[in-house]
C-alpha cells in the first residue's frame, strides 16, 4: 500500500507538470511534500517516478502513442495521460517491478481518480506496451 500512495502522489506531480509545460523544480517538490508527513521510503519513490518520467517524457510520450491506436496523449484526460506515463515509465525502466504490478496499481489509481472508461483502456493500453517491451 505505501507504494500505491507514492503512486497516488506522483500522478499529483505530474499532473501539475501539465500546466507548467513539464517542468519542476526542487522548490515544487519541497512546497507539494510541505504539511504532509509522509514516510522517506513513500517520498524516495515518489520522487523517483516523477523525476524518472519527466526526464524521459518525450520517449515515454512517443513510445504510449505508438501503442495508443487513434489517441493522442493531447487529447487524453490529463488524469489518464499522467497514469500512463508514470506506469509506462516502471514498465520500461524499472526491472525491479513486475509489469502486473505496474498495470495492477495503474487500473486500482484510475478507478479512484478517474472516470469508469479509463480502467479498461488503461489496461489494454499498458498491457500492449509491456508485449511490446517484452515484459507481459
Amino acid at each position: 500500500m505505501k507504494r500505491r500512495k507514492a503512486r497516488e502522489y506522483a500522478l499529483q506531480l505530474l499532473f501539475q507538470t501539465d500546466f507548467t509545460q513539464g517542468k519542476l523544480n526542487s522548490k515544487d517538490i519541497k512546497e507539494f511534500w510541505s504539511g504532509k508527513k509522509e514516510a522517506k521510503e513513500i517520498k524516495d519513490f515518489t520522487e523517483d517516478l516523477v523525476r524518472g518520467t519527466l526526464g524521459r517524457l518525450n520517449e515515454i510520450d512517443a513510445i504510449i502513442e505508438t501503442v495508443t491506436e487513434n489517441w493522442l496523449l493531447k487529447r487524453m484526460s490529463a488524469v489518464d495521460r499522467n497514469i500512463l506515463r508514470f506506469a509506462a515509465y516502471e514498465i520500461l525502466y524499472r526491472k525491479d517491478i513486475p509489469s502486473a504490478v505496474t498495470i495492477n496499481e495503474a487500473i486500482e489509481i484510475a478507478k479512484k481518480y478517474s472516470s469508469t472508461e479509463a480502467a479498461p483502456f488503461l489496461n489494454g493500453v499498458l498491457d500492449r506496451l509491456a508485449k511490446e517491451a517484452g515484459k507481459g
